[in-house]
């Protein structure tokens, strides 16, 4: 299966990447990539194309930690709505002086200045730390990307989106800048040294650290010109000297990144994927199609699949995907030595083993499917020299077009093939015994297997463990110690088993068995040390006369009052532990981020322990630390400005309350800057939510985030209207239980209206929400939310804002969001969670919005097409905006402005109610609207690019007719 990329939360180490007990742990591939999901934006067949395209820049994460990256990989495909950034040189076009709000048309309009200022904030840099914790890199970047980038054609394939040009996933992010400080040993940063040597306007994606440390790899690519193809080529730079340069002396060799792109071998080899120099033209679409689409089930098989987007059509598409995803793998050493090896294929991972001798290749291939995206194509696993000998197939799975939608369901035969971390050249994988189907009963239900690279003859794997639950993963240590984890969502049971690799004798035994909803009794996850070999294994820590075998656990600390992070010395043998750490519970939010003293083979010491940690509060923004033993002594090594002084001083309150059914509810409560309830009195208030599933009522009451964590406000964020005074009640808890053989959903809308009513009541009883002028918005399921609200609540709610949801559940048949169930086997429950079908009940003003790009699995643009229609049809004040080029997530600065500024017209004319004041702010858009748009380049890359968009009105009361035909 491909590589996925991931991107890591605060309780994912930095650098030695904590392993969750509830979740599996990283592999040495997800330690090796840190990128964001794809947002990945096709060119509208109904707008012109962009013919150049002279800037662009990337849209990062709006997480408080999006700053962070792993040891050995920085960069990445950008997958939501962008970072608080500069001024994008693209600009809005502007609506005409004389139109009015509420018709079609307006064209790109910007919000007030006071939200525009703070998505107009430049962003921090990215952070990597070398292997020896030596150095740091500073990636600097720029903010919203023009719409122009999103504009480029781009060909949807196989469930992923290509940009033909560079040969690479759509819209990747991109660092501008790359700056090298030394960590002192007082902890302090040296001067930085710039990278140097790349083209000027170089976009650099894909930076990685040789496992020295004394090299740099990444990608660059420039803008396209005359004489250049924009596609990725690869660099290497000495990092003492700061010196960059390409990796191959030939021009013509360009990098493949539409599925892996290149690793560090060793120390001065890296094994890179290319374009073919033999590919040759696009292929040729037919004028005439040689026949029929047919798709075929002849054999009466049972195949459930989600609503999957971007799908293989037909054969042309086949060998267009064969085209821009064939590879050729090339050995190139930092003398400039190159080696084609292995045939061109679609080779989709590339993993060295631990002592560099042997490559585990994994490829997909035909026959390909038209009704699943490629990562259940038919996929093969060989193992290869280092030099590219072949020397055995491990397996070649087929097609998995059959894989049941049921939660825990997998993919038959061999899965999860990896190195051991602790070992040079010794591969485990795990296969199911229940066929992949979640709902067969069968004990064992996993397998895990072992087997060296090169067995000896007639040797058979050797059975590790065996798991009545599915497999989660593995944290490797040594032979006498690795912890394996499974779970099952069904039962949100999560277990922890204590094995030893190297003795028979050994018999396993649980370490942990839990609900993973129960966060207060999360016991932390192991920290991780790299090795020599560039693996993560569990840290083994040594006290001072005492020879038990200690690891460190780090936990998020989840309390009724709030996260307070531990690290804790737990003895593996005893389970006794002693807490070693613990964050300021009065006024700061401070994590543990990384072991900063692992960089030395062997057990750590425990008086000479160093680790990473961020910190922050309200009101100050993240800066990291260096703490060191035995002392306990903190250093700051980092000074970030505050990104949005003008929302210094606002206040933030961790609030519970109780619903009418007994089941405890936590939300943030965020009041503006200089608020005085005695002398401002109720504010209007934005409630902005996210439902969720659970099996408990104890476990949907506790209580999850801290009160103490810095307010991060991304491009889209409900924060951002702090600025215009209002009341904010972010993520109020929204569960919706189902206990014991109970389904969730089946009680969905009544637990949902509960939920609402008890988060109305408590801000109008604090008195900091003005009664009639309470709105609730929210994103995908959380638009699916408030649609449903405001048509079975509209006594709580004077308008809503749904962006990029779904509202007709018959239209994802075999299940969405966490229901496995399909739509005949629970019809009413599809039927009764549907807003399309209470569509007549909705009589509050209501704002859709949608990307008309969107690639998310159940949210196809078609489900706001259809809801307004039917909002429509019943006379609902109702408007209806379609972002161009967009997707799920929104990342051009000219979408991002105008979904603020259609969000806040919205909250002015609808929840405010002074339509005088919404008058002001249309005529203030449209001057600065305007002013921006003096550069003349810009103006035309929009107009190229569409005139802004499309927005449906109906925005009077009253009956609608449709018309006969749709």
């Amino acid at each position: 299966m491909m590589r996925l990329h991931a991107v890591y939360h605060r309780t994912a180490s930095l650098l030695s990447l904590s392993v969750s007990a509830l979740s599996p742990p990283p592999t040495t591939h997800s330690i090796l990539s840190s990128l964001t999901p794809p947002v990945i934006l096709r060119l509208c067949p109904l707008r012109r194309a962009v013919r150049s395209i002279k800037t662009a820049s990337a849209a990062m994460t709006a997480s408080r930690l999006s700053n962070l990256v792993p040891v050995n990989a920085v960069a990445g495909e950008d997958g939501g709505v962008g970072s608080n950034g500069a001024a994008s040189s693209s600009t809005a076009a502007s609506p005409t002086e004389n139109e009015d709000d509420s018709v079609l048309g307006l064209g790109y309009c910007l919000p007030p200045p006071e939200i525009r200022d703070i998505v107009d904030a430049p962003p921090l840099p990215a952070l990597s730390f070398s292997p020896h914790r030596d150095k740091i890199l500073f990636l600097k970047r720029r903010a919203l990307p023009p719409l122009a980038e999103l504009a480029r054609p781009e060909e949807k394939l196989a469930g992923i989106r290509i940009d033909g040009k560079c040969n690479t996933r759509s819209r990747m992010s991109f660092y501008t800048d790359i700056g090298i400080h030394q960590l002192m040993p007082d902890g302090t940063l040296g001067t930085e040294k710039e990278l140097h040597g790349y083209p000027d306007g170089a976009k650099i994606n894909f930076v990685t650290w040789s496992q020295d440390g004394r090299h740099l790899a990444f990608s660059v690519r420039v803008d396209e010109e005359e004489n250049s193809s924009g596609k990725l080529t690869v660099w290497v730079a000495d990092v003492e000297t700061g010196k960059a340069r390409p990796l191959f002396q030939s021009p013509d060799i360009y990098l493949n990144a539409v599925f892996d792109n290149y690793i560090w071998v060793d120390n001065s080899t890296l094994l890179v994927s290319t374009i073919p120099l033999s590919r040759g033209g696009l292929p040729n679409k037919p004028f005439v199609p040689t026949g029929p689409k047919i798709q075929s089930n002849e054999q009466k098989n049972v195949i459930q699949v989600r609503t999957f987007q971007d799908l293989l059509k037909d054969e042309y598409d086949e060998d267009l995907f064969d085209y821009y995803a064939t590879t050729q793998l090339v050995l190139a050493s930092l003398d400039g030595t190159v080696k084609e090896i292995g045939p061109p294929a679609v080779y989709t991972s590339l993993d060295p083993s631990p002592d560099g001798k042997y490559l585990m290749i994994s490829s997909i291939h035909r026959p390909y499917s038209f009704i699943v995206p490629c990562g259940r194509f038919p996929k093969k696993v060989d193992l290869w020299t280092a030099d590219g000998k072949f020397i055995r197939e491990l397996c070649d799975l087929p097609l998995a077009e059959d894989i049941p939608i049921a939660f825990n369901s997998v993919r038959k035969g061999m899965r999860s093939i990896n190195w051991r971390a602790d070992k040079p050249s010794t591969l485990y994988w795990v296969e199911t015994q229940d066929g992949g189907d979640a709902k067969v009963e069968v004990s064992p239900r996993d397998i895990i297997y072992t087997q060296p690279a090169e067995p000896l003859e007639g040797e058979q794997p050797a059975i590790l463990h065996q798991l009545d639950l599915r497999y989660g993963g593995i944290s490797w240590c040594d032979e006498s110690l690795a912890l394996v984890y499974e779970s099952w969502y069904k039962t949100r049971r999560t277990r922890t088993w204590v094995i030893s690799p190297g003795s028979k004798d050994a018999s396993p035994r649980i370490l942990f068995d839990r609900s993973s909803e129960d966060v207060y009794s999360d016991p932390g996850s192991p920290m991780l040390r790299r090795t020599p070999a560039a693996t993560y294994v569990i840290a083994k820590v040594n006290k001072e006369n005492d020879e038990n075998t200690y690891v460190l656990l780090n936990g998020s600390g989840a309390t009724p009052e709030g996260n307070i992070p531990f690290l804790d010395l737990f003895d593996i043998n005893t389970g006794c532990k002693e807490r070693i750490w613990q964050s300021d519970k009065e006024k700061y939010y401070e994590t543990v981020v990384a072991l900063m003293s692992d960089q030395k083979e062997g057990d750590l010491r425990l008086d000479q322990l160093k680790i990473l940690t961020s910190k922050e509060s309200k009101t100050e923004n993240t800066q990291y630390h260096i703490l060191s033993w035995p002392e306990k002594q903190a250093c700051q090594i980092t000074n970030f400005p505050h990104p949005y002084p003008q929302l210094a001083s606002l206040q933030k309150e961790m609030i519970r309350y109780q619903r009418k059914d007994g089941v405890q509810l936590t939300a943030t409560l965020y009041l503006p800057p200089g608020y005085d309830p005695s002398k401002d009195g109720p504010l209007p208030c934005l409630v902005w939510s996210y439902p969720g599933e659970f099996k408990s009522k104890d476990a949907a009451g506790q209580v999850r985030g801290s009160p103490n964590e810095f307010a991060g406000i991304g491009p889209t964020s409900p924060l951002l209207w702090l600025a215009r005074r209002f009341t904010i009640l972010s993520g109020p808890t929204i569960p919706i239980i189902g206990e014991g053989n109970e389904e969730a959903n089946d009680s969905y809308v009544e637990q949902l209206v509960w939920s609402a009513e008890a988060a109305v009541e408590e801000v109008t009883r604090r008195g900091v929400a003005h009664p009639n002028k309470i709105a609730v918005g929210g994103h995908s399921y959380g638009a699916f939310m408030t649609a449903n609200l405001l048509a079975h609540a509209p006594h709580l709610f004077r308008c809503g804002v749904a962006r990029s949801g779904a509202y007709n559940r018959t239209l994802t048949p075999f299940g969405f969001q966490n229901e496995d169930r399909t739509l005949w086997e629970a019809t009413n429950t599809y039927v009764e969670m549907s807003p399309f079908m209470s569509a007549n009940k909705i009589k509050k003003p209501i704002l859709l919005i949608h990307g008309e790009e969107d690639n998310n699995p159940g949210t196809l643009t078609m489900q706001s097409d259809r809801f307004f229609n039917a909002l429509k049809g019943h006379g609902a004040l109702c408007r209806l905006v379609i972002l161009p080029f967009e997707s799920h997530g929104y990342a051009s600065r000219e979408s991002i402005m105008h979904v603020l500024w259609e969000t806040d017209r919205w909250l002015q004319k609808y929840c405010v109610s002074n339509t005088s004041d919404v008058k002001a702010d249309i005529d203030a858009s449209k001057q600065d609207v305007s002013k921006e748009a003096t550069d003349s380049e810009s103006k035309a890359a929009v107009a190229s690019g569409g005139g802004g968009p499309e927005v449906s009105d109906f925005e009077h009361e009253g009956f609608y007719s449709m018309p006969s035909v749709d």
